[in-house]
């Protein structure tokens, strides 16, 4: 090495000890770390239907498997079909209790404990399925729900709805409301209790138990839900008759009920993730309805299956029946009346919209 590039290489040197000795040693607190592994949750979801029972069934897996990829697995959400973890019609309570952190069902299927939920299912003819979405997120349909429910530690968020349903199964015509006294049928929520004014007989029974009840004749009629779900639990083979329309339940909310401490518990983001997926879940629900309705129906007209209206007088009749059911029922404490009022009164002012849109379609395709 010569001088020039002995001389350059000291002053390099010198340089790189003098910078070394001027650098301030960072404080132990400021130094990188490794990041903290994020928290995980692990919740169990029971739910009322048969375990991947089409529609209502695989739209519990479907809304759990939404919650895992969206959470990228910081939470995750294990589905149990009726029975597994508790019986269909005890849903409400395990997430009350806290049994299950999550819950999938339909709100009038805990009437017996909270009166009230009817309203968020259906209501006899009442509010469409895009006009019932609308009262729940715009109409302060859902300000409501979740004063009804928090009493029990209980968060609603609707997760589904299977559209405008048929009137159900028979094995006898109903030509009058005479045809109705003595009928033994399976009907839950306010269409039941319409159908006990007109002098029925019913019982509620959970999906899974339909079938035998029909073909052994332990129950007369039934309804249940649509071509959909109706063709999957085959009561076209143990009942003569297939009537509509689905008066008593014009839409019909499917519900994911959240215990209020596990959501609660959870970071801002996983809540806003379940909450949102949970709207995704409706949409999504609706689309399976419409699509596969119309398929069915189609496979049931194939088979021979006589699909019959319900006679005029006997759609007046249950038209005024359910009139007198609701208002007592909204009269029964005040929460009810600011239901049974809030959703009157944005069907009065949807109606009309209603009447020169969707309904001039159907009538003129």
């Amino acid at each position: 090495m010569n001088r020039r590039n002995l001389f350059g290489a000291a002053v390099a040197l010198l340089a790189a000890i003098g910078l070394a000795g001027c650098k301030e040693e960072t404080p132990a607190a400021q130094q990188s770390a490794p990041a903290a592994k994020a928290e995980t949750f692990h919740w169990k979801m029971v739910t009322s239907w048969p375990k991947n029972y089409p529609g209502l069934g695989t739209a519990a897996e479907r809304l759990a498997e939404r919650i895992n990829a969206m959470s990228a697995g910081r939470l995750t959400v294990k589905v149990y079909a009726a029975g597994e973890l508790v019986p269909a019609l005890e849903v409400f309570d395990a997430v009350s209790r806290g049994t299950a952190e999550m819950g999938h069902g339909t709100p009038y299927y805990w009437k017996g404990k909270v009166p009230a939920a009817q309203f968020f299912s259906s209501v006899p003819f009442g509010l469409s399925t895009l006009e019932m979405n609308a009262w729940l997120s715009k109409g302060g349909g859902q300000a409501l729900w979740d004063e009804t429910y928090a009493p029990y530690g209980v968060k609603p968020l609707s997760a589904g709805n299977t559209t405008m349903q048929m009137g159900g199964w028979y094995n006898k015509e109903i030509n009058s409301l005479d045809d109705i006294k003595g009928l033994k049928i399976r009907m839950p929520g306010l269409g039941g209790e319409v159908w006990s004014k007109l002098g029925a007989i019913t019982v509620n029974l959970p999906g899974g138990e339909i079938f035998t009840a029909l073909q052994t004749r332990a129950i007369d009629a039934t309804d249940w839900v649509s071509p959909y779900n109706d063709l999957a639990f085959g009561l076209h083979k143990a009942a003569k008759y297939y009537y509509f329309p689905g008066w008593q339940e014009p839409q019909a909310v499917v519900e994911s009920m959240v215990n209020q401490k596990a959501f609660d518990s959870l970071p801002a983001d996983l809540q806003a993730i379940v909450v949102e997926a949970a709207r995704a879940a409706t949409l999504d629900m609706m689309d399976d309805y419409v699509f596969h309705n119309a398929k069915s129906l189609i496979q049931l007209k194939e088979q021979g299956v006589p699909i019959k209206r319900f006679p005029d007088d006997v759609l007046d009749a249950m038209k005024r029946e359910s009139q007198a059911v609701l208002e007592d029922l909204a009269s029964q404490n005040d929460l009810n009346g600011r239901i049974w009022k809030s959703m009157t009164t944005f069907q009065d002012e949807v109606t009309p919209m209603s009447a020169v849109t969707e309904q001039e379609l159907y009538n003129w395709r």
